[in-house]
């Protein structure tokens, strides 16, 4: 099983990026073998004719798993994400089965990795078995949220990607 990790925070390296890495390790047992974190891209996100990143959008759709992971941003996803999942043409990560995970500064926002990230995924082919993940910022790596998440998500995840 390939497994990616996809990260549209503009700060690198961030919570989301580290939730996303940590999600993705529970989920599978084991790191991601593909990690792309959006900001180190810079302005070829912009550049529909760089191959670099046409190589990456290759490698995602290539993969079984990929976790998209974002930062509540004005109660959505960023622009940044939203610039890389532009690349992908509708239905092609078909076989590719999809977490979507958002991290927020509150409860208010839980519901914005399954109203506003997931269905992009889905619209782009991939398979979205689980719920969405919310996280708070300030316990994204402890709790019981992620616990819980996890205690389903990984049956649900396995049966997709066919190791149930």
């Amino acid at each position: 099983m390939s497994i990616a990790v996809v990260v549209g925070n503009p700060k690198a390296r961030s919570r989301t990026y580290q939730a996303a890495h940590l999600v993705a390790e529970r989920l599978a047992g084991r790191p991601a073998d593909l990690s792309i974190d959006l900001t180190d891209l810079g302005p070829a996100l912009l550049d529909w004719s760089d191959q670099g990143i046409a190589d990456l959008v290759a490698a995602v759709q290539a993969c079984d798993l990929v976790v998209v992971a974002s930062p509540t941003y004005k109660a959505s996803y960023t622009g940044l994400l939203k610039l890389f999942l532009d690349r992908f043409g509708g239905g092609s990560l078909a076989g590719v089965t999809a977490v979507p995970v958002m991290l927020g500064g509150h409860w208010k926002h839980a519901l914005a990795a399954d109203l506003l990230l997931k269905p992009v995924l889905v619209e782009l082919g991939a398979t979205c078995p689980t719920a969405g993940l919310f996280l708070l910022d300030s316990e994204w790596d402890a709790g019981p949220a992620l616990d819980s998440w996890l205690e389903q998500a990984r049956k649900q995840v396995a049966a997709t990607i066919g190791q149930a």
